[in-house]
């Protein structure tokens, strides 16, 4: 499903960090070395092809210098 985030992502915080992420090895090898954590926020955002706003819990990787990657949709909280 594809999704935008309208907004800022509210109430985030720490999952894992380094070794404690379990595709810790996949991220590296795509993306680069980092400290790698796995984070989780909640904020708003627009499903597509619907189009229709819902408030979601997104859980990502993000690395210092790297930015934010695998961004998904883990539950709707409306």
């Amino acid at each position: 499903m594809d999704f935008e985030i309208i907004g800022e992502i509210t109430e985030i915080e720490a999952i894992a960090i380094g070794r404690r992420i379990r595709v810790l090895r996949e991220l590296t090898k795509r993306y680069g070395k980092g400290r790698w954590r796995k984070l989780k926020g909640n904020a708003l955002v627009r499903l597509f092809p619907e189009g229709g706003v819902r408030r979601a819990e997104l859980h990502w990787f993000e690395a210092h210098g790297i930015g934010r990657k695998r961004i998904k949709i883990k539950a709707y909280l409306d």
